[in-house]
This record gives C-alpha cells, structure tokens and sequence, in this order.
C-alpha cells in the first residue's frame, strides 16, 4: 500500500529570526520536542512552506524545523533579492540548527531544496545525519535551457505559448534575460504580470496530470512575485555555483545516509541529473519512479518519501 501524509499537525513554535542584512526568516518546529532533529528545505527558489510539508514526518519521532527562505512565504522583506544568495541561506540553515540546539539533523530538500540540501551537505558535512532528496536539480546551465528556453517548450506548447506571450520576438532568444529585466524593473505592474506568468508556467509542468490548486496558487500576484522574482535572480547568477560543483564535491558526502527520488516525466528537472547523481554518489537509495513528474505530491514520490523519513527515524517498514 501506497505511504501518504501523516495527519495534518500545527507547529509548537514559531518565529521569525533577524538573519541581518535586513532580512528576517520565519520558522516553525512541528512533532515531537526532542525527537530525531530534522530540516526541511522547500522548493523555488521563493517556493515557501506549506502546512503539508509538516506531514511529510511521523509527529511522534521528529522534531523538524520549516521555515521559509529569504525574500519568500512570511520571511521578509518580500521578494527581497538584496543580500539573498544559496550561500547566504546555507549561513541561514546553520543558525536555525543552533537555534534548534543540534548537533546533526536529517536534511531533506526537493526540487531547488535539493540544490540547496546538497549545496549545505557539502559545506557542512559533519552537521547532516541523513539525506533525502527529491526531484534533483543541479542548477546547470543545460537544466535552465531545457526549461527556460528548449525542451519543456515542446512537451507543453500551450504553456509555453502563455509563457512568453509577455516577451516581444526580438528577446526570445533569452528568455530568462527578458524575464529577469521586468522582474527587477522600477514598474510594479509590469513586475507582478511578468510573476504571474513566469510563475503558473511552473505551476502547471510540474506534475503529470494537472493540479488546478497549484496552479491557482502559482497565478496569485503576492505568491508569485517572490516565486518569480527569487527565481530569476538565482538562475541568472547559476545559483553563485560553479560549475557542476554538486556533483563535483559529492566525495564529501559519500558518508552521509540519504535517499534519491526522482518522477521519470519530471518535466522541470530531467531525470538524467537525477540519475548522474546517482552514479555519483552509489551508496544512496536510489528510486526512479514511473508514472510520475516532479510534485513531492504525486502518489508513487511521495510514498517513497514517507518510507525514507520513517526509516531513518528506525520505524519498522511496511509492506509494499
């Protein structure tokens, strides 16, 4: 049988935390005080939490710390990009583990949160107990091309077809470039325009088969702003990584338990980076799951999931 959520569960504690630089995170611990320590890093960049996200972890063995990301969700300023880079966060990450008085924790990411799990991993090696990623994104220049410029283009021509509706012909041949002029332009309608439909692009090539809530979520103009803005000013700078540097530094983590998920028709990130990881690091649990794309969401992803967190928590599996 198929593993889903735990029952929804409110947070024990939650704040909001002055990381300077003018910008403050929220964060939130659900579960159980004192239970198995654990992060959760959520997608984007500007994703944000969601109260699902808490369910991804059996209350009764985790204490897991949540928290939204710099310029996203109830951090502020919103759609801040000043001061906001993956190294910045990977800072950000390490005072939430002081904040949560451990040693090590679980560190678990999907999508940009791979990208950031595993950028954290590397730098700080002796803080992660285990790892458990989801949906791999590298953040090379040939996974933003396939989704930002050739490839997803031709699975969803529709889509697509919205997307770069708001761009004239003549900057077609950069698309990401001529996102990232109205997103960071003095204009605030051209701003959350140019975020609606930057942002519901995604939201609706995620998964297999369409999510009419998601996508309601990704046209809203608040969410999408920071979704859109935070995500352009990430790409344009490749993340502030080197190239191929997560696969590059992996011997630094062979150590580290963890656990691979990936959708084989994950649109946003093609399972090849998925699978190179893999081979890179072959002592991972490794599950590449048919009938699936890249929502944490879809049934085959988040089954797997939800055995990992358990399984390293030492819960006795289940069939299946």
């Amino acid at each position: 049988m198929l593993r889903t959520l735990y029952p929804p569960i409110e947070p024990y504690e939650s704040g909001m935390l002055d990381v300077g630089e003018g910008h403050s995170i929220y964060y939130e611990r659900s579960g159980m005080p004192g239970g198995k320590p654990a992060v959760f890093l959520h997608g984007g960049p500007g994703g944000g939490i969601a109260p699902e996200h808490r369910s991804l972890f059996d209350p009764d063995l985790y204490d897991v710390m949540l928290f939204d990301q710099r310029g996203c969700g109830r951090s502020t300023p919103h759609a801040g990009i000043e001061a906001n880079t993956t190294w910045h966060l990977v800072t950000d990450i390490e005072r939430l583990r002081a904040l949560a008085g451990a040693e090590t924790w679980l560190v678990f990411g999907g999508s940009w949160g791979s990208t950031l799990a595993l950028a954290y991993a590397e730098t700080h090696p002796e803080r992660v107990s285990e790892l458990v990623l989801r949906g791999i994104y590298t953040c090379t220049q040939p996974e933003l091309d396939w989704f930002y410029q050739f490839g997803v283009s031709e699975m969803f021509p529709d889509k697509w077809e919205r997307f770069v509706a708001p761009i004239p012909e003549p900057e077609r041949h950069d698309i990401m470039a001529a996102y990232h002029r109205r997103l960071t332009g003095d204009d605030p309608d051209v701003q959350v325009a140019a975020a609606r439909a930057w942002s519901l692009y995604e939201g609706e090539t995620i998964s297999l088969l369409p999510d009419a809530g998601r996508a309601a979520q990704h046209d809203e103009g608040h969410y999408a702003l920071a979704f859109a803005r935070l995500e352009v000013h990430y790409f344009m700078n490749g993340c502030w990584l080197e190239p191929n540097q997560l696969l590059r530094d992996i011997g630094r983590i062979r150590h580290v338990p963890g656990t691979i998920v990936h959708g084989r028709y994950d649109m946003p990130c093609p399972a090849r980076y998925a699978y190179a990881l893999h081979k890179a690091w072959p002592e991972a649990d490794f599950h590449l799951i048919e009938g699936a794309g890249h929502a944490y969401s879809e049934p085959g992803i988040l089954d797997r999931l939800v055995r990992a967190t358990d399984r390293y928590a030492g819960k006795p599996s289940e069939a299946g």
